[in-house]
């Protein structure tokens, strides 16, 4: 594929079908007609914003490189430079910006999601994991790094890609890692993710989140799970998520709390006295997590915002 002669797009990409088409402005974007890289990404790029992609310019990039098999910045390069690119790439590209458009989840279209140092395998039926919880994974880290176990321990309950317990495996080697997947649906993907990342101190169990772990009762350091929290009558904004990731993975009941309050008791029986619990939220459910954890005996919860400046990690002290 790198050998591959740069190139993109048919269907309103295609030049006998549409070497032009009509943007919701009324300008019209001459996509079949660009035989180099620079014109070939405006293009996306104006196809993508015509239909509402929050970052168009970066998914066109993602998507060139994912036909083209290079970097996002090999493809900004080369369009700086201005390369010619073959009828081969331009035909591959279209029917994935087509689905772009139809606000299909971009992880979906390639395949893969990257998640701080991974590449995870990702697709129907598992949620996609998103950079928000980089940050939430980091306290989760921070806390293994600081004990002075020679092997400490850490859960990650509905780990879905098994983003979370794969980065804490891989980014501290001395952890013994286990993460807990219940969803029939999810769990190929997780399998799969974890075959490929092969690491050693990681163990993946299918079963239900308040069980799955009972034999590591009292000896849990870290506990974290990014759970279903967003409330029933709610409807996500995004259509990326409101009609694509799994509503198992989304819907946490009335107030959204339900799997937050199974995790806080199941936490209760694993942690170990001193131990920590890292939960991610929604950035309204702060103060309501707080008190839920406070009143079930966790000590000092305390709630910090993610690069946004929008809160979305909770922690607690056994």
């Amino acid at each position: 594929m790198a050998s591959r002669k740069l190139a993109i797009i048919s269907s309103p990409l295609d030049p006998k079908t549409a070497a032009s088409t009509s943007s919701t402005d009324g300008s019209r974007h001459n996509e079949g007609a660009a035989t180099g890289m620079r014109a070939l990404v405006e293009a996306v790029v104006a196809r993508l914003t015509d239909a509402g992609i929050p970052d168009p310019q970066v998914d066109a990039e993602l998507l060139l490189g994912h036909v083209l098999n290079e970097s996002r910045g090999r493809v900004q390069a080369l369009s700086i430079m201005d390369v010619a690119v073959d009828d081969d790439a331009r035909t591959a590209l279209a029917p994935l910006v087509a689905r772009r458009a139809t606000r299909e989840p971009l992880q979906h279209i390639t395949g893969t999601a990257a998640f701080r140092s991974l590449t995870l395998n990702v697709g129907p039926g598992v949620f996609v994991p998103r950079p928000e919880t980089e940050s939430v994974v980091q306290f989760a880290i921070d806390a293994l790094r600081a004990l002075p176990a020679a092997e400490p321990v850490a859960v990650d309950l509905g780990t879905g890609s098994g983003a979370i317990a794969l980065a804490m495996a891989v980014e501290v080697p001395t952890a013994r890692v286990y993460a807990v997947e219940m969803s029939d649906d999810a769990f190929p993907w997780t399998r799969r993710n974890f075959d490929e990342v092969a690491a050693p101190n990681a163990e993946l169990i299918h079963g239900d989140l308040e069980h799955a772990v009972d034999h590591l009762a009292g000896t849990v350091n870290v506990l974290i799970s990014n759970p279903p929290y967003i409330p029933a009558a709610a409807i996500p904004r995004d259509p990326e998520v409101r009609l694509f990731d799994p509503e198992v993975a989304l819907y946490g009941g009335e107030d959204g709390l339900d799997v937050v309050r199974t995790v806080s008791q199941v936490g209760l029986r694993l942690v170990v006295q001193g131990g920590v619990l890292v939960l991610e939220h929604g950035e309204l459910q702060g103060d309501a997590i707080r008190t839920l954890l406070a009143q079930d005996g966790w000590r000092s919860p305390e709630t910090h915002k993610d690069l946004t400046y929008r809160d979305r990690t909770t922690t607690a002290i056994r």
